[in-house]
């Protein structure tokens, strides 16, 4: 059935490490060809430092210019600190507040300057906050399936995360593979594991990979009961920490196309999407 699968378009992400900056005007034509198409959510923009992510700077103005009307898409914030998610908050438009929260505690420093210790208490008011203010909080289990910086992991630290902040009331939560080094087997493993021990919690996959590897990486999430999916158009974007230009998001056609192999129908307006991906050569070069 169409209702059952949830894509997440991530304009956002596919963004936010280009060096030359983005007119608003363009980002705000882009998402809003992308509200168009029919997603469940879109990944808009960040409430982050500009000094860190200076590409990200124009988040606000960008949502005063997004058209809404006609749209079912959700809007997804991205935040890193508590400071971020009382910016995001007083935006009536957002749904969702995004917090990367990594299993690697070097990596923690490196996203979000805190351990992961302080990260846990940020998670805890930032889900009082989004309560508050009618928000749903995600939670992104960032290096979700490893790291390179030889920072301990296993299934077991990523399940005793998760159950900790399932604990706390978080309904949504999204294993990353921030580096793209995630075999099927380990998706397959990882994903079962967790939808087994939490079946009330929403889990999705927010995976980078090569361009020949794709395939074998959501055709294991989709066979563990998977239903969302994190994805940017034409596979642009990734995680800088990468170091690999070739490593990148999901790209929105290849997944489309893959779960229309299996049958679904995704209720998307095809048009717009051909549409969108045009327009993306505006955006990206």
């Amino acid at each position: 059935m169409a209702w059952h699968i949830q894509i997440t378009e991530c304009p956002r992400d596919a963004m936010q490490g280009l060096s030359t900056f983005i007119p608003t005007d363009v980002k705000a034509a882009y998402i809003n060809l992308l509200l168009q198409v029919g997603f469940d959510t879109i990944d808009f923009g960040s409430f982050v430092s500009a000094k860190a992510i200076p590409q990200m700077q124009d988040t606000a103005a960008v949502l005063d210019q997004l058209n809404l009307d006609n749209s079912r898409s959700k809007l997804l914030a991205i935040i890193a600190n508590y400071r971020g998610a009382e910016q995001a908050a007083r935006h009536g438009q957002i749904s969702y507040l995004g917090f990367p929260f990594s299993i690697s505690e070097t990596f923690q420093y490196r996203n979000a300057n805190s351990s992961i210790d302080e990260a846990f208490e940020t998670v805890k008011r930032i889900k009082a906050l989004s309560d508050r203010t009618g928000k749903d909080l995600l939670v992104y289990l960032s290096m979700g399936f490893g790291n390179p910086y030889g920072d301990q992991w296993s299934n077991d630290m990523v399940l005793q995360r998760a159950k900790e902040l399932i604990g706390e009331g978080i309904r949504y939560i999204s294993l990353a593979d921030t580096i793209g080094i995630a075999t099927p087997g380990q998706i397959e493993s990882l994903y079962g594991l967790l939808s087994d021990q939490f079946p009330e919690t929403i889990f999705g996959v927010h995976l980078h990979s090569r361009p020949e590897a794709w395939r074998e990486k959501i055709e294991a999430a989709y066979r563990s009961g998977c239903k969302r999916f994190d994805t940017a158009l034409k596979g642009y974007g990734g995680c800088p920490m990468a170091k690999d230009e070739l490593t990148g998001n999901m790209a929105t056609e290849n997944v489309i196309a893959y779960l229309q192999s299996q049958k679904i129908d995704l209720g998307l307006d095809m048009d717009k999407l051909r549409e969108a991906m045009d327009y993306s050569l505006k955006v990206f070069g």
